[in-house]
């Protein structure tokens, strides 16, 4: 070999070697931009994005479609690593021969593995919103470039899953919002970083959309009514003995509800006819409860709780009775209910014994009534309990017992034992609970 030869073999090396240690920085860039891109939080991006960062906002729309973004960028992250690989051999090869096969393949496993694979993706982890702001423009780019080739391979794979009897749904990229908040708020729950409080607040507003007014309502049987044709003296004993700020006032039957008394409608008539009279308080006789009842207000108990509030605060309204789809009365509904699945059970003095959901006895049991919603219980113990199927505790007991069950008996399902302690007529008013575990 003369001096030709071997500054021609240098020149040659040092150029080799440089591409390599070209391709394996764009390798690097493809991996670490990939997990930044995925790894990013969209709700950060958003925020920044807002604030005006451009790169964020670029990182937003081209994650919008995961698929077509991860194609490009093993497209690019493949096509760099299989060159860096040939040009590797293909150097070994000159300067060592055949042994030169292993070693580039243990060279490069080493530099790939550790400047391209970990390293990058492990900056991008650690700051995965920064780097997907700084890479997006770069990536957007690229992502354009390669759209003919990445949808074509698209194309080719999704058939080829076909076959095999596998659909790829196309909106699968659409992040499942309501899932994954509350994943992060129990996981932050179980580490103690989120109180249980603030995690039910949080889960109640969520689900508000997918709850139905039937859910909550207070049910016909306990709705405390004002009779129309009752003696105004009655009605007015009634009205101040009540611990509710609302009546409905029926005429002849129940069903048929002719309007909703408020305490400070009541109040302001009553003293109008007392002022008229000089003081005498005898015209209270010829008093008229429908005088002051306004028209009732009815709703399906279809409504979802999320429209039910909206209605409420369009019509100033706080008070609903809710009919089924014959129009029979089914129970009512207040705004203090819906803001109750959020917040959690609201007191005052006139009802002190709704502090508490459940009472733990001494030997571990719960003392639970039949008419409590299987979710409040659910958020007061901690439990899971499943609501499918009914909405009361006393409602998932006969629905799994296939019976109305006697006092006494006992029941065990869900992980939790179940006996009936009271039962007045066919409703099942008192239940001990216990956790099986």
């Amino acid at each position: 070999m003369d001096i030709s030869d071997i500054s021609s073999f240098d020149s040659t090396f040092w150029i080799t070697s440089g591409g390599i240690l070209l391709l394996l920085v764009l390798s690097g860039f493809f991996s670490g931009s990939e997990t930044a891109l995925t790894a990013a939080s969209r709700g950060k991006l958003r925020v920044q994005a807002d604030k005006g960062s451009r790169g964020a906002q670029q990182a937003l729309t081209i994650t919008e479609d995961n698929e077509r973004l991860i194609g490009s960028v093993l497209l690019g992250n493949n096509l760099v690593n299989i060159l860096a690989a040939s040009m590797a051999t293909a150097l070994f090869t000159r300067a060592f021969g055949e042994s030169g096969v292993a070693l580039a393949t243990l060279v490069m496993t080493l530099l790939v593995l550790i400047f391209a694979e970990v390293l990058p993706k492990t900056y991008a982890i650690s700051n995965a919103e920064k780097a997907a702001s700084t890479v997006a423009p770069i990536i957007g780019f690229l992502v354009t470039v390669l759209a003919p080739i990445v949808g074509a391979v698209r194309f080719f794979v999704r058939g080829v899953l076909r076959i095999f009897g596998v659909k790829i749904d196309p909106d699968s990229h659409i992040m499942a919002v309501r899932e994954e908040i509350e994943g992060a708020l129990n996981l932050g729950h179980s580490e103690g970083l989120v109180e249980k409080e603030d995690r039910d607040r949080i889960l109640g507003a969520l689900d508000l959309s997918e709850r139905l007014v039937e859910e909550i309502m207070l049910h016909r049987s306990n709705i405390e009514m004002i009779n129309a044709d009752d003696e105004p003296e009655a009605i007015l004993t009634q009205c101040l003995e009540s611990r509710h700020t609302r009546l409905p006032v029926y005429k002849d039957e129940p069903e048929n509800i002719i309007g909703v008394v408020h305490a400070k409608d009541l109040s302001r008539q009553l003293y109008a006819l007392v002022s008229a009279a000089d003081g005498d308080s005898t015209v209270l006789k010829n008093f008229q409860i429908t005088d002051v009842a306004k028209p009732p207000y009815f709703v399906p108990e279809t409504t979802s709780l999320d429209d039910q509030m909206r209605q409420f605060l369009h019509q100033r309204s706080h008070f609903a009775l809710v009919v089924d789809e014959y129009g029979a009365l089914r129970g009512l509904i207040t705004l203090e209910d819906i803001l109750e699945e959020i917040v959690g059970e609201i007191t005052d003095e006139f009802d002190p014994d709704a502090e508490k959901v459940a009472i733990k006895s001494e030997d571990g049991h719960f003392l639970v009534e039949g008419a409590t919603t299987i979710r409040d219980l659910n958020r007061a113990t901690d439990w899971s309990l499943p609501d499918d199927e009914a909405n009361t505790i006393a409602g998932l007991v006969i629905h799994e017992a296939q019976m109305i069950p006697t006092t006494g008996q006992v029941f065990s399902f869900h992980g939790f034992r179940f006996e009936v302690t009271s039962r007045e007529g066919n409703r099942v008013t008192g239940l001990k609970i216990r956790p099986l575990k």
